[in-house]
């Protein structure tokens, strides 16, 4: 990786930017939750817990390759506290969904990330 192609902006800067633009991405319903991953400077946890009956909470891992790239990792799925299985069809549409939605938080702070 080229020193130009580096992530340029710090962690906090980037947890607070994702904060402000990613509850905009998902359904209003939804909520997110943004921190620092305390292991990797480049990385950051997200949590969004869907509206619903389910009480289901997401868990995922977005690392910065570098300045444009992410790489998403799901980590878990509760419901109500407890691990459930995250291959039935519902929780596999909403994984894809969330990771949709955290590519697109990605490319939206671009200008950021990419300075």
């Amino acid at each position: 990786m080229s020193k130009q192609d580096e992530l340029r902006i710090n962690q906090q800067q980037l947890v607070e930017a994702w904060q402000k633009t990613l509850p905009s991405l998902i359904p209003e319903t939804d909520s997110a939750t943004v921190i620092a991953d305390g292991a990797d400077n480049k990385a950051l946890r997200v949590t969004i817990e869907a509206a619903g009956h389910q009480l289901y909470s997401f868990d995922f891992r977005v690392e910065y390759v570098d300045s444009r790239e992410i790489k998403v990792d799901f980590i878990d799925v509760e419901e109500a506290g407890r691990s459930v299985d995250e291959h039935q069809d519902t929780i596999q549409q909403l994984i894809d969904d969330y990771m949709r939605h955290i590519r697109e938080c990605a490319q939206a702070l671009h200008t950021l990330t990419h300075a």
